[in-house]
């Protein structure tokens, strides 16, 4: 009886246990009751105190988990294996997940703070009326480059690129959209062209600055600009603030002829299982001294009018980074080209690769 009484209670135990252990497992993946959030998010994209501050403040467990590209993200929440109550994905792809139905539509009876942010970066063609997404960040793509091997006079323009001093100098960004939109913006033409002849022209023109090309990197640029290993770098404003607060020689230049000006916001997938989680997170980041803390912290530009207010000068007053209307007015938003045409600027832009080596 007692052989069996102690076999009755190991039983219990080793239930008990696999519970207690499956609820850990639970928690720890995210998918456990209305008080944890799952973030899912670009890597190195938010203040990582005010994860805390929010955990400390409303009485959740954020889960946060990071994409290194919109595809990425876009890829694993299609699949639908795994849930997200919030990402931040960028303007084209949010197009893109509006129509394949991966959103939800706000309701804004639950958003507090939507009057903080610039008109400017409201009701923008990826998402008329902000139905969809909130904005999060915003910046340029542009030029860095080092004052102690390139003169000032001499890096305002894509067209500077290609001068034959520069042969095997360049760091340029790894990126379909980024190196054809280079060569597009040269040309006059719209970074969402779908011309063939205007494709096919932009190709032989960068197909000429491939011998001023040390590399195609991504986030490997910062180091070698701050650790001087290469005078000029195609890069993104945000990366830009960082690699300037670590090197006092670099400089960053929006180009003459134009270029991408991008948006990163906030949407709530469709299968997200904290909704009101998702409405608390969104109205913490809509607070002005939230949004101006992270935008010091990230170094991007916040969208956020009133969390200007409560940023340095030297920060504000850098047109580089919150560029004039008249200077935005000569950038442009990528749009969504559909898989044909994301197909073939992938296509041209291998053979750039391939061409270069």
């Amino acid at each position: 009886m007692k052989k069996l009484q102690s076999l009755i209670i190991g039983i219990a135990v080793i239930l008990i246990l696999l519970f207690l252990g499956g609820q850990q497992l639970e928690k720890s993946s995210g998918m456990a009751g209305a008080k944890v959030l799952n973030i899912y998010n670009w890597g190195d994209y938010i203040d990582p105190s005010l994860l805390k501050q929010f955990e400390k403040e409303y009485g959740y467990k954020v889960n946060y988990e990071t994409f290194d590209s919109n595809e990425a993200m876009f890829t694993k929440l299609a699949q639908g294996g795994v849930s997200y109550d919030l990402t931040i994905p960028s303007e084209y792809m949010i197009e893109k997940m509006i129509e394949e139905n991966l959103v939800q539509k706000l309701d804004y009876s639950q958003i507090e703070g939507i009057e903080n942010i610039d008109p400017r970066f409201l009701d923008m063609s990826f998402d008329p009326g902000n139905q969809y997404s909130i904005p999060y960040f915003w910046g340029t793509l542009g030029i860095i480059y080092n004052d102690k091997f390139i003169d000032s006079a001499e890096m305002t323009k894509w067209a500077d690129l290609w001068r034959p001093e520069l042969n095997n100098s360049i760091m340029m960004i790894d990126g379909a959209r980024e190196v054809m939109g280079i060569g597009l913006n040269r040309l006059g033409y719209s970074l969402n062209s779908k011309s063939m002849f205007e494709l096919e022209q932009a190709v032989m023109e960068l197909r000429s600055l491939m011998p001023n090309i040390k590399a195609l990197v991504a986030d490997e640029i910062k180091m070698y600009m701050i650790n001087e290993e290469s005078p000029v770098a195609i890069t993104f404003s945000g990366e830009a603030a960082d690699m300037m607060y670590e090197n006092e020689n670099l400089h960053y230049v929006i180009p003459e002829e134009g270029s991408n000006l991008w948006f990163d916001n906030i949407v709530i997938p469709h299968n997200a299982k904290n909704v009101e989680g998702a409405y608390d997170f969104i109205n913490f980041m809509l607070k002005p001294e939230i949004a101006a803390q992270n935008a010091e912290y990230i170094g991007y530009s916040t969208p956020n009018k009133e969390a200007l207010k409560l940023l340095p000068p030297e920060i504000t007053e850098d047109e580089q980074f919150y560029p004039s209307d008249e200077l935005i007015s000569r950038l442009e938003v990528y749009e969504n080209l559909g898989p044909e045409y994301i197909g073939i600027y992938n296509d041209f832009f291998l053979e750039l690769k391939m061409y270069r080596n």
